[in-house]
C-alpha cells in the first residue's frame, strides 16, 4: 500500500491549493480548493488574494459579476460558498436540494403564524411565482424592492409566537432565500463594497441561460467526491462526511463508483484517485496567511497533521476558524487587522528564522492590499479578538 505520510500532505497543500506556487486566474485557484467558502464575503476575496500571482479585487468581481464563470450559491453543510459555473449543478443537486426541502417545510410551519386558509404549501409556491416573476420584470433587484412590488411577499409571520423575543416580520427574505436554494434565482452583485453582505437578486438564467440543469444525485455526489479526492486527498470516509454533509452511506457509494485506490497516512487508512499515486514534491518554503473560513483550513474534519493544537486559539464555539497563518503545510499562528489598517500576527509556535520573515512580508502585503478597508470576520476566535484590539 502507497503511504503518503504528513510532510506529503503539506506539500500537496502547499502545490495544489496554489499556496506555495499562485495561480494567474480567479477560476483557477477557487477550482484548486473545489470551491471558497462565502459566509463572510471578505473571505471569498482574501481567500483569492492568498493564491493569486497578481491579486486585485476587480479580477474577483469580474469572475462572479461580469463574466459570470463563478456563482454563489448555498452548498456542502447548509454553507454559502462560490463555486465554478460548472460545478453549479452538481453542488445543487448533491448539496442544496436537499436544504430546499427542509427550508420548504420550515417556512410553511411558520406559515401558520399568518392565518392564512387553505393549503400553505399551494399559497407558498403561488406566492415564489409571483415573486420570480416581479424578479424577471426587473432582471435584478433587491429583497426590498420586490417586496414593494409583490404585496404577497409582505405578509407577516412569527416563527417563535410564545417567546418573549416573538417579532412578526414578512417573508420576503425567506421567499427569496428558498427560490435562490431551489436554484431558481442568485445572489449578485453587493449594495455596498466587496466586504458588504447585502446583495441583489437575479435569475438564474443570467449565469445559466437554460436554467440549473438537472443532474441525477448519485452522479453529481461521485462528481463532487472526484473534486474533493483531486484537491484535498488523502483523507477519509469521515473526512468527506463532515465535508459534504452527506451520510456515511452516501459518501461510501459515491467512493465505489471512484474506485479510490486506498493508502496508508501514518497508520490511517485513506483514499486518493486511482491516478493520483505519483508522489508530490515538496515545494520551496511558503508562507501563506489565511482568512476566516478557508477552505485550507476547513478541507477535512481531522486536522491534528496542520493544525497541531492550536485549535482553542483560532477556532471559535461552533468550529469556525478565523484567520489563520500558514509555513509550509502546517498552521502557525493566525493575524488580525487593527484598527489603523495594520494586520498584526502572532506565532504560536517557534517556527525559525526564515519562517517569521516570511510571515512578516505577507502581512505587509495584506496591509497594503487592502488599504482603507477594514475587515472584522463575522466569526470572532480567541486570538483574533485579542490582536485587533
Amino acid at each position: 500500500m502507497r503511504g503518503i505520510g504528513v510532510a506529503e500532505r503539506r506539500a500537496r497543500v502547499g502545490v495544489r491549493h496554489r499556496l506555495a506556487l499562485r495561480g494567474g486566474a480567479v477560476e483557477e485557484v477557487v477550482r484548486s480548493v473545489v470551491a471558497l467558502h462565502a459566509t463572510d464575503p471578505a473571505s471569498v476575496f482574501l481567500a483569492a488574494w492568498a493564491r493569486l500571482a497578481e491579486p486585485s479585487h476587480a479580477a474577483v468581481e469580474t469572475a462572479l459579476y461580469e463574466e459570470r464563470s463563478l456563482v454563489r450559491m448555498l452548498g456542502m453543510r447548509r454553507t454559502m460558498f462560490v463555486v465554478p459555473l460548472d460545478l453549479a449543478p452538481v453542488v445543487q443537486t448533491s448539496c442544496t436540494d436537499a436544504i430546499a426541502a427542509k427550508q420548504r417545510k420550515l417556512l410553511v410551519q411558520h406559515l401558520e403564524s399568518a392565518a392564512l386558509n387553505g393549503d400553505l404549501d399551494g399559497w407558498l409556491r403561488r406566492t415564489e411565482e409571483a415573486a420570480h416573476r416581479a424578479l424577471l420584470a426587473r432582471g435584478e433587484a433587491t429583497g426590498a424592492q420586490l417586496g414593494k412590488d409583490e404585496p404577497l411577499l409582505r405578509t407577516q409571520i412569527d416563527p417563535f409566537p410564545d417567546k418573549s423575543y416573538a417579532k412578526p416580520g414578512n417573508i420576503t427574505n425567506r421567499v427569496l432565500g428558498l427560490l435562490a436554494a431551489e436554484g431558481r434565482i442568485v445572489r449578485g452583485r453587493p449594495l455596498g463594497s466587496w466586504i458588504s453582505s447585502q446583495y441583489r437578486w437575479s435569475p438564474v438564467e443570467a449565469w445559466l441561460p437554460g436554467g440549473m440543469p438537472a443532474v441525477p444525485a448519485a452522479e453529481a455526489r461521485v462528481e463532487l467526491v472526484r473534486r474533493w479526492l483531486a484537491a484535498f486527498g488523502p483523507g477519509t470516509v469521515a473526512d468527506l462526511k463532515w465535508w459534504t454533509g452527506w451520510t456515511a452511506g452516501d459518501v461510501k457509494k459515491a467512493l465505489a463508483s471512484i474506485g479510490p485506490a486506498e493508502v496508508d497516512m501514518d497508520g490511517v487508512a485513506g483514499f486518493v484517485l486511482p491516478s493520483d499515486l505519483e508522489p508530490v514534491e515538496a515545494p520551496p518554503p511558503w508562507a501563506a496567511l489565511l482568512p476566516a473560513l478557508d477552505p485550507s483550513a476547513m478541507g477535512w474534519q481531522q486536522r491534528g497533521w496542520y493544525l497541531g493544537e492550536h485549535g482553542p486559539a483560532l477556532f471559535d464555539r461552533t468550529g469556525n476558524i478565523g484567520p489563520s497563518i500558514w509555513w509550509n503545510g502546517r498552521i502557525v499562528g493566525g493575524w488580525a487587522q487593527r484598527p489603523d489598517g495594520e494586520v498584526a500576527v502572532r506565532l504560536l509556535e517557534d517556527a525559525g528564522c526564515e519562517a517569521s520573515a516570511a510571515i512578516d512580508a505577507e502581512a505587509s502585503r495584506l496591509t497594503g492590499w487592502l488599504g482603507d478597508v477594514r475587515v472584522t470576520p463575522r466569526f470572532r476566535t480567541p486570538l483574533e479578538r485579542e490582536l485587533a484590539a
